[in-house]
């Protein structure tokens, strides 16, 4: 009996500690949105009151991020509750940094939480974007299997019976350098990467013979 009653007072102590360690929540920080983003003068940032768009309500009430550098602009929607606070340099060179710090209103609110390191890494992405930009190399590996740029298409030869023509997104550059290798660039990363998908399902690498189209260091 005495057994059974310890028994019992065990599992509930480690059931009301499992349950105490499971809601307590510290300081939340996110480590990826508490870095700042650093900047040149050849870049230019910035945050517009209007809403991204117009016509799709997704994004009535998120306000505009627009972001120019030598290579072109990029913009992307802001959540209301995402603040920005630039940060000048010091010093008048042109190399001298300014930098952006992003928070949120609640840090320890789930979705703002989530979002806070996403926009953070997004708005660096646009930054990298417009001012070294972003590519991917496709390597083409197999007997036959070979890329050119026909009428301003990419038409890829993959031992089908017709060749697969695939037009090319605008805003990327596609080019040949070899018949078996397809570079691929552009200010997008999420565009350029979801290019190179594209063309990769056409002939996806095999882990027997090992061909196919693989990108950039991509192993089987």
């Amino acid at each position: 009996m005495q057994q059974a009653t310890l028994r019992i007072i065990g599992q509930t102590t480690r059931q009301q500690l499992c349950r105490s360690f499971s809601t307590t929540r510290g300081n939340t920080m996110s480590h990826i949105g508490g870095l700042p983003i650093k900047y040149t003068s050849e870049v230019k940032i910035e945050h517009l009151p209007t809403a991204f768009s117009a016509i799709d309500s997704r994004f009535f009430d998120k306000t505009t991020l627009k972001v120019t550098g030598p290579l072109g602009e990029r913009t992307m929607p802001i959540e209301p509750f995402v603040s920005l606070e630039f940060v000048q340099p010091n010093g008048q060179s042109d190399s001298a940094e300014t930098q952006l710090l992003v928070s949120v209103g609640n840090s320890a609110e789930r979705k703002q939480r989530q979002m806070w390191g996403t926009t953070r890494a997004c708005i660096n992405n646009c930054v990298i974007g417009v001012t070294e930009g972003f590519s991917a190399t496709l390597r083409f590996v197999g007997v036959g299997y070979r890329a050119a740029i026909e009428n301003g298409q990419l038409a890829l030869r993959l031992g089908y019976s017709h060749p697969i023509n695939l037009e090319i997104p605008e805003g990327l550059k596609v080019s040949v350098p070899t018949p078996t290798r397809v570079l691929i660039s552009g200010i997008d990363l999420q565009q350029v990467k979801l290019f190179a998908a594209k063309v990769r399902k056409w002939k996806k690498p095999e882990p027997y013979n090992q061909k196919g189209i693989f990108v950039d260091d991509e192993t089987i």
